[in-house]
């Protein structure tokens, strides 16, 4: 029988990491996704799967902590808002680097600076180009629903071990925020050492008598790190070639189409029916994982359609992803509100006939 809840994204995050067998969480508060912690720390896991819950001095002690238990082949996550997740850039590099899986959520607030509480998507950048040093990419989620806070924490994982890389759950502070009806995943036990150390021949584990591998991200000579960066690069494009998620809303018959993700998808859904009830063809494009993108499938609608407009709750960032995989075949135009405005959905539609339908 299913188990539905009523909860916030943030707690469904939580009730999902506890159950899908994390091993340790390690973060510090920042609203608007305190929740996360708040939940750990009432539901007492330790007591319960052995679960770590820690609340670190820092956002750079958190990330490390990370860093430390991943490096040890442990299912571990941390979860920030984004003043807090550009503290963790240096560690999420270092993460990268070391081919360590391990799961970040951002539940982004208004920037730049200290900004605002308020909902953003305007780290967009730093999730997809990499916020921190180096080329490195993360598998980046972008969930549009409580249920999908839950649902991504368990893929993220599953992703990050998959592939021996950081994943990230970017989510706006909209899904971090709002309840909803979710069913939880069912629990799956934690794994025991001999468990860590098969599916992950590679992690140190300190045991006396045992010879530990050495994590790191340095290399002291150019020609290791150049290997290294190759190395990664060929991964990367396994990822980009299995690893694309998204989905259509009416884009069979579509003359236009809005590409958009979290809360602004919702939004788009509404605009997608208030510009059928005028006639206009418009369909709905929702990238889930924001990288890899779906340009493949952005460049097979450009062949179709007419025009593309971008939503978000930015000044623009994903519109460029979505300009370089059209193009240049069909306009592509932007709308969004910042600093925590959010768009309505008969507004978008005045822009998108301004903007694009002729």
């Amino acid at each position: 029988m299913e188990e539905i809840k009523l909860m916030k994204g943030n707690e469904a995050i939580a009730h999902a990491a506890i159950r899908c067998g994390c091993d340790g969480y390690f973060g510090y508060p920042i609203t608007p996704q305190s929740e996360v912690m708040e939940t750990l720390m009432k539901e007492k896991p330790w007591e319960t799967t052995g679960m770590v819950v820690l609340q670190a001095e820092s956002e750079l002690a958190a990330i490390n902590m990370v860093y430390g238990g991943a490096g040890c082949g442990k299912k571990v996550f941390t979860s920030s808002s984004s003043p807090g997740v550009s503290l963790k850039q240096e560690g999420i590099s270092y993460i990268a680097c070391a081919e360590l899986p391990c799961l970040i959520v951002n539940v982004m607030r208004g920037g730049p600076g200290l900004g605002t509480i308020q909902p953003s998507q305007a780290d967009y950048f730093q999730a997809v180009k990499g916020g921190g040093h180096g080329d490195y990419r993360l598998i980046v989620l972008a969930p549009s629903s409580v249920q999908e806070m839950a649902d991504f924490t368990v893929l993220a994982f599953d992703l990050a071990f998959k592939y021996n890389t950081p994943s990230m759950l970017l989510a706006d502070g909209i899904i971090g925020q709002m309840m909803e009806k979710v069913v939880l995943p069912p629990f799956v036990p934690r794994r025991t050492d001999e468990e860590v150390r098969n599916q992950c021949p590679w992690a140190t584990t300190g045991k006396v008598g045992r010879k530990s591998n050495v994590i790191t991200s340095l290399a002291l000579e150019a020609e290791v790190m150049q290997e290294t960066n190759l190395r990664l690069q060929r991964k990367y494009a396994q990822i980009v070639e299995h690893e694309v998620r998204f989905e259509e809303v009416q884009c069979d018959d579509a003359d236009y189409i809005l590409v958009a993700f979290g809360s602004c998808a919702r939004i788009g859904e509404k605009v997608v029916e208030l510009a059928r009830n005028e006639g206009i063809k418009l369909g709905l494009l929702r990238p889930i994982t924001l990288w890899p993108f779906p340009t493949k499938e952005i460049q097979r609608l450009a062949k179709q359609v007419k025009g593309f407009m971008s939503l978000e709750l930015s000044v623009g960032q994903m519109v460029e992803d979505v300009r370089l995989a059209v193009n240049g075949l069909v306009p592509v135009e932007f709308y969004g509100r910042q600093g925590g405005v959010v768009p309505l959905a008969e507004e978008t539609l005045v822009a998108l006939k301004q903007k694009l339908v002729k």
